[in-house]
């Protein structure tokens, strides 16, 4: 039996308050799943690229490898595990050594002692202690309302569909595949005994064409069994600004939203 909503007084009379009541009841209703129909969707992936070079056998490591799974709902994130740390105790599984030569590249262009870890890079552009949450925040902001080159990715049975803008300038057009995510039971050196997590695991690195000066790029790449994710971007030359990014993510095969579109 249905309650009578309190405070509303039934009349019988021609049964025309009934029918009132029924209207007034179906359009709360509507007005119920409108509201979470048009509610504010959670925030979508900017198209600003963040990498870290990290490594297992760093002690300060950690934090920033945390940093980067926080922010990796709201940016494309890449962890790029350097390899200089595997002599002193524990091999790092998921380092490269391609890893290491891209972030002396980065040191060679933004100057300073040299490579270091954690080393967060937004961008291409601005680089800093990369467990520094306050500065990651400051500088993806920054990014976030630069204006970006249009990139766009689509699955295809032959593999990935990669669309780029014409492009104001030439530029390097490069293609990372990540594994999703990994852990590490850490056996020996600074983090012993620490059970580590990474996301967005940089697996391969390679550039797949240039960007000409006022022309658009289009290609489709293969894309091997078992990827993770795959991302692409506009950088200039191998460790210079990055002017667009796009990622097809390993569950909902959901392309990033690019604001310059």
């Amino acid at each position: 039996m249905n309650q009578r909503p309190s405070g509303i007084k039934m009349v019988e009379k021609g049964g025309r308050m009934p029918q009132l009541l029924r209207t007034l009841f179906c359009m709360a209703l509507g007005t119920l799943f409108l509201t979470g129909l048009l509610a504010a969707p959670e925030p979508s992936r900017a198209p600003v690229l963040v990498e870290l070079f990290t490594s297992e056998g760093c002690s300060s490591c950690p934090p920033a490898d945390r940093l980067l799974e926080s922010l990796d709902p709201q940016v494309i994130v890449l962890s790029e595990h350097v390899d200089y740390w595997d002599r002193l105790g524990w091999r790092d599984p998921y380092s490269s050594h391609a890893n290491t030569l891209r972030q002396e590249g980065y040191a060679r262009m933004f100057g300073g002692e040299g490579p270091y870890t954690p080393q967060m890079v937004i961008d291409g552009s601005t680089e800093f202690v990369g467990n520094d949450s306050r500065r990651a925040a400051d500088e993806i902001a920054r990014a976030r309302n630069r204006q970006k080159l249009g990139v766009r990715l689509t699955q295809e049975a032959a593999g990935v569909r990669v669309e780029i803008d014409p492009a104001a300038k030439s530029a390097d057009v490069m293609l990372a595949f990540a594994d999703d995510s990994g852990t590490s039971q850490v056996a020996a050196g600074e983090n012993k005994g620490r059970r580590l997590h990474h996301v967005a695991i940089l697996r391969s690195l390679r550039k797949i064409g240039s960007l000409k000066h006022g022309t658009a790029f289009s290609r489709t790449v293969e894309v091997p069994a078992g990827t993770g994710r795959v991302i692409v971007f506009v950088q200039d030359g191998t460790a210079g600004k990055v002017y667009g990014a796009a990622m097809l993510g390993p569950v909902s095969g959901t392309v990033s939203p690019n604001n310059g579109q």
